[in-house]
C-alpha cells in the first residue's frame, strides 16, 4: 500500500482515485467505484503484503451513521505478515521460554502499535520503536515513520542483537519471524562507520527473491558470437533519414526484430520450463529490460515477429517511459517467452545475464565498436557487436543455442531480410 489520495471524512465519487497500490513491477492508482464519504481507512499506508480482495477501506453512504462503520468493519483488520516471509528461510527455533506477550509485542513500557513493514525496516536498522512516533490510524507506526527517524540518524539506534544480549531478549519471537528478510544477507549487522539507509521496496525485494532463485535452481550456460554491424547501421541510417526524430529506429528496435524472427526459425529456443513438460509458445513475445530507479522492469512487446521496426520502435518507446514512470499495467510486463538486455550504450563489450524464469532463453547485448578483423586474408576493421545468450539447459541444448545464434547473426549481417 504506497498512500492514500484521500482522508478519512472525505467525500468520495466514482471515479474519484483512491489509493496507490504498490505492486512488484509498479504503482498502480485505484479508482472508487462508489460514491460517499471516506470512513475508515481499514489498510494504512505503507503496510506490505496486503492480501488480493482484502477490505481496505469503509465508505458511508450519504446520510449514514458513522456507527455503520463498526458494524461493517471486517473481524480481523490487522495487515497480514509481507508475502515475503512465505520465501524467506526457515524461522528460527522457537524460545524455550513462555510467550505470554501480545502478537503486537510489548516493548519496555506499554504496547506499540506497528505495521509488519514498519517492524521489520526497525529491526533491519536496529531502530528502537519506543523513540518513534506514529503517524498511522491511531497512533500506528508505518514506514514512512521508520523511515524518517532513519534519517534523522543514529541517536535512537540499538545495538545489533549479536552484541546486545538484553535487546536480544527484549523481543519477541513473533517480532523476530516478522523482522527475518525475505533474502539472506552476508551478515545482519550494519556497518559501524557512517552510511545512509535505504528500506527496500518491494520491487527491490521481488527482484532480489526471483534472481537469487533463478541463479541457485536454474542450469544456466552461455553461448557467445561476434556480429559485424555495418551493414545494419547503414539501413538504420537509411530508414531513419525519411523519419522524424521522434520516430527513429534505435539499433535495439532492429535486435528485437532479428530476435523474434530467429525465433521464427528456431523455435525450440521460444520455450519455457514446466514441471509437466516443456512449454513451447505460440506467440514470439519479446521481454525488453528497462532501468528504472526502483529496479530492472521487462516490458514485453507482444507478436514482435510480426510487426515493422516502425511499429516496434513506437511501442518499446511508450513502454519504456510508462515504466520509468512506474506506470505498467501487470499485462504490459508479465509473460514474455525472450528477454533481452543491452547494455551496449553503457559502453560494456561483453556480459551474461541471469535468466528470467520461466523463460528459458535471456541475450545479452554488448557495445557496437571497431575492432580489427581478418576479411580476404587480410586485416580491416569493423564494427562488431558480442552478444552472449544466456540458456536455462533443462529447455535448450547448446546445439538448439547455437541454431539460434547463427540465425541471429545471419539477420544482423544482412538487415534487408528483416524487411521481406
Amino acid at each position: 500500500m504506497a498512500r492514500w489520495l484521500k482522508a478519512e471524512g472525505d467525500p468520495v465519487a466514482s471515479g474519484d482515485l483512491l489509493v496507490e497500490i504498490e505492486t512488484d513491477k509498479a504503482t498502480m492508482e485505484v479508482e472508487a467505484v462508489d460514491e460517499g464519504i471516506l470512513g475508515r481507512i481499514l489498510v494504512p499506508a505503507g503496510t506490505a503484503g496486503v492480501a488480493v480482495n482484502q477490505p481496505i477501506a469503509l465508505l458511508l453512504e450519504e446520510g449514514e451513521d458513522p456507527a455503520a462503520l463498526d458494524e461493517g468493519a471486517p473481524a480481523a483488520a490487522a495487515p497480514p505478515a509481507p508475502p515475503e516471509a512465505a520465501d524467506a528461510s526457515p524461522p528460527p527455533p522457537a524460545d524455550p521460554r513462555p510467550d505470554t506477550e501480545e502478537p503486537e509485542a510489548t516493548q519496555g513500557q506499554g504496547r506499540i502499535f506497528a505495521s509488519p513493514l514498519a517492524r521489520r525496516l526497525a529491526a533491519e536498522a536496529h531502530l528502537d520503536l519506543r523513540t518513534v512516533t506514529g503517524s498511522g490510524p491511531h497512533g500506528r507506526i508505518i514506514r514512512n515513520d521508520v523511515e524518517a527517524a532513519l534519517a534523522k540518524g543514529p541517536s535512537s539506534r540499538t545495538a545489533p542483537a549479536s552484541h546486545s544480549p538484553k535487546a536480544s531478549q527484549a523481543a519477541p519471537a513473533s517480532q523476530a519471524s516478522q523482522a527475518a528478510p525475505a533474502v539472506p544477507t552476508a551478515s545482519a549487522a550494519l556497518p559501524q562507520a557512517p552510511h545512509r539507509l535505504v528500506p527496500h521496496t518491494t520491487m527491490r525485494r521481488v527482484i532480489a527473491r526471483r534472481l537469487t532463485e533463478s541463479k541457485q535452481t536454474v542450469p544456466h550456460f552461455y553461448l557467445s558470437v561476434d556480429i559485424e554491424m555495418d551493414a545494419l547501421l547503414a539501413l538504420r541510417q537509411r530508414l531513419n533519414a525519411h523519419l522524424e526524430d521522434g520516430g527513429r529506429i534505435s539499433v535495439n528496435d532492429m535486435i528485437i526484430k532479428a530476435v523474434a524472427l530467429a525465433l521464427r526459425k528456431v523455435p525450440e529456443a521460444n520455450a519455457s520450463w514446466h514441471d509437466d513438460g516443456l512449454v513451447f509458445w505460440e506467440n514470439v513475445d519479446i521481454a525488453v529490460a528497462v532501468a528504472t530507479p526502483g529496479g530492472l522492469v521487462t516490458p514485453v512487446v507482444r507478436e514482435a515477429d510480426r510487426k515493422g521496426l516502425g511499429a516496434i520502435a513506437a511501442e518499446v518507446r511508450a513502454l519504456a517511459a510508462r515504466a520509468r514512470e512506474g506506470r505498467l499495467m501487470p499485462e504490459e510486463y508479465q509473460g514474455g517467452g525472450f528477454s533481452i538486455s543491452n547494455l551496449g550504450m553503457y559502453g560494456v563489450r561483453e556480459f551474461s545475464a541471469i535468466i528470467n524464469p520461466p523463460q528459458a532463453c535471456l541475450l545479452a547485448v554488448g557495445a557496437a565498436e571497431p575492432r580489427p578483423v581478418v576479411r580476404d586474408h587480410g586485416l580491416a576493421v569493423a564494427t562488431v557487436m558480442t552478444c552472449t545468450v544466456s540458456v536455462d539447459h533443462r529447455v535448450v541444448d547448446g546445439a538448439v543455442g547455437a541454431q539460434f545464434l547463427g540465425a541471429f547473426k545471419a539477420l544482423i549481417q544482412a538487415p534487408e531480410t528483416m524487411l521481406l
